[in-house]
């Protein structure tokens, strides 16, 4: 009887209510299960953007200083498609310039995420089905899915904006809108894409491609000029960051495109989500052969993430490109500055001011690896918790075949993006290809450590697999920001790329690589022996 007349509540709502039902039950599960990734974006990038100023002042402490260094940026291509035109010499409008673009990257990685997770990810392992058997309306798990990341986008924009009141209210206010707002851009585009493909894998590609578009295009737009006025710049929602022209007499009227693009977006998502099946999309996938053809889990496991190494493949190959081609006029954008030589040989270490800036730069490229290979080794986490593992491991596959499928393919992955982005820079810089190469792949060995941390926690405490995410974004943020804070080395040491020799440049010294290796071999293997002595994932 109660049940009966629960339905009859159900069915008496509204048309608009109906469809909603359950949503905040919904949001606020979707906040309690993001409890640790999304305090963990947030921070890390709140951080890198209000931390910035007090960077900025050690690297050009006066105001003729940062003035020069504007007008210096400005006439730079390379440099204007990689962080922006310069709008301002304070502080402020320097720190937009240097952190606006990354920061919105950061906050649209984050959106999509957090999207796909509630949405996709939920139908593609039949958990959304069972919810929608409850009163739970058909639109309640996007609306539930959005209203989480703009919470995620509104606290970072607020904490943005405070962080940086000091250099002026109306532009940290902006600048937080604009990231924040750029953020909900790529929530609701992914709101869209996810209606189109049948898996989370697919949605978190396609959307990941377009974020990826609009950098380049902005990045295309703002090589050729140098006020931000391109077409080019204009079509991405990166550009409109920097367009919003945050402490350089704002141009609120910008923020009205974000919300335009979210307004029409989330309708159009909304419009899609309404027409089709659970578990369904607008574009399925295409039928298999009738006979297989994967014979191993190695097999099955490559055919899983080829398109994520491809794609990790290509940008790093691209960002070698244009990180070489920016190394000859090193010297000249440093200038006479001793603070800027300090910081980029704390970074690149103590050699040539251009075998320094290589070193900063194949160090940040080994960073960001870092993120690709615990990508790849949680892959394992999903396919277990989605129980597609399970019809895998329930024929005469053992669990360390399919787990070593998937982390050959993570490990090797690594060591060939990594390559690639040594060749990229070789090729860009056009000198030392042999030392460039030989500089990127000892970065392995920290990249590798990182990935033992993912394969020791997923195996041996399966719940707390996304704390590899944390190390990742905690070796990022030491190596961005720590040696321009002039952070204690103890506190540099956390990294694991702390404590590889600065090449090239600097001496080889294979005592740590070595150490770091076999410490990433002993996190495999006890993770391994974890994975095989614990219960799987119901």
């Amino acid at each position: 009887m109660t049940t009966l007349v629960s339905d009859n509540r159900y069915a008496s709502r509204s048309g608009g209510a109906r469809h909603l039902a359950g949503t905040g039950t919904l949001l606020r599960l979707a906040l309690r299960r993001d409890r640790v990734m999304m305090p963990v974006w947030i921070a890390i990038t709140a951080m890198m953007v209000v931390s910035m100023p007090n960077t900025l002042k050690s690297v050009w402490p006066t105001v003729a200083e940062r003035a020069d260094i504007a007008a210096s940026m400005n006439t730079n291509s390379s440099m204007r498609a990689m962080y922006g035109p310069v709008f301002g010499d304070s502080l402020g409008a320097l720190t937009a310039w240097r952190g606006g673009t990354f920061a919105a990257i950061f906050a649209a990685i984050m959106s999509l995420l957090i999207v796909v997770r509630h949405t996709r990810d939920e139908e593609e392992s039949g958990r959304q089905e069972l919810v929608s058997s409850a009163m739970v309306g058909r639109r309640a798990p996007l609306t539930a899915a959005l209203l989480a990341a703009l919470v995620a986008n509104g606290v970072l924009a607020l904490i943005i904006a405070g962080g940086l009141a000091g250099q002026g209210g109306a532009g940290a206010l902006a600048l937080g809108l604009a990231i924040g707002g750029c953020g909900m851009v790529f929530a609701t585009m992914t709101a869209i894409v996810a209606q189109f493909t049948e898996s989370a894998r697919l949605a978190r590609g396609a959307t990941s491609a377009v974020l990826g578009a609009a950098f380049v295009l902005r990045a295309a737009g703002d090589s050729g000029t140098n006020d931000g006025s391109s077409p080019l710049t204009w079509i991405s929602p990166v550009g409109w960051v920097e367009n919003v022209r945050a402490f350089a007499d704002e141009r609120w009227w910008v923020l009205g495109l974000f919300l335009a693009a979210v307004l029409i977006q989330g309708a159009v998502g909304y419009e899609l989500a309404g027409r089709r099946d659970i578990g369904m999309s607008f574009l399925p996938t295409r039928p298999g052969p009738a006979e297989g053809r994967l014979g191993t889990a190695g097999s099955l496991a490559w055919r899983l993430q080829r398109g994520s190494v491809t794609g990790w493949s290509i940008g790093f190959l691209a960002a070698g490109v244009v990180f070489g081609g920016m190394t000859e006029g090193a010297a000249d954008l440093v200038g006479d500055s001793e603070n800027t030589k300090q910081i980029i040989e704390r970074m690149g270490g103590q050699s040539g001011i251009t075998d320094a800036f290589l070193a900063t730069m194949v160090g940040m490229l080994g960073m960001v690896a870092a993120l690709y290979i615990v990508q790849a080794v949680l892959r394992l986490n999903g396919e277990e918790t989605s129980q597609r593992a399970e019809p895998v491991l329930a024929n005469a596959v053992g669990r360390i075949a399919w787990a070593g499928g998937h982390l050959v393919i993570a490990f090797a992955g690594a060591a060939l993006i990594m390559l690639l982005g040594g060749v990229g820079l070789a090729v860009g810089y056009g000198q030392e290809f042999g030392a460039v190469i030989g500089a990127c792949l000892v970065q392995l060995a920290a990249i590798w450590t990182l990935g033992g941390v993912a394969v020791l926690l997923y195996g041996v405490w399966p719940r707390a697999a996304a704390a590899a995410w944390a190390a990742a974004g905690a070796a990022l943020l030491i190596g961005w920001i720590g040696p321009a804070l002039k952070l204690p080395q103890a506190v540099m040491d956390i990294s694991p790329f702390g404590h590889l020799p600065k090449l090239p440049g600097g001496e080889m010294a294979w005592g740590p690589v070595v150490v770091e290796v076999v410490l990433a071999a002993v996190f495999v293997g006890v993770g391994l022996v974890g994975l095989r002595r614990r219960d799987m994932s119901n």
